[in-house]
């Protein structure tokens, strides 16, 4: 889930940013740069070394697509 947050820098670095990252890239450029400095460590690699392990993300697709199917037929 995002939130948004708002921040005020000054106008030379917003300038800055728009020339180097883009306009749109700002958000995404601000949140990889910051993540590593306030989520543990340990969280991040594990989720990395989840993510690499094929046999576990082959079963959570399949789960996935399972799931999606009961999901689909709940009455609103």
């Amino acid at each position: 889930m995002q939130k948004k947050l708002t921040i005020m820098i000054d106008e030379e670095v917003y300038e800055g940013l728009r020339a180097v990252v883009g306009r749109r890239r700002i958000s995404r450029f601000v949140e990889d740069t910051v993540r590593p400095h306030v989520l543990p460590k340990r969280l991040e690699e594990a989720y990395r070394k989840m993510a690499e392990d094929e046999k576990r993300e082959a079963e959570a697709q399949e789960w996935v697509e399972g799931v999606v199917g009961d999901v689909a037929d709940e009455p609103r």
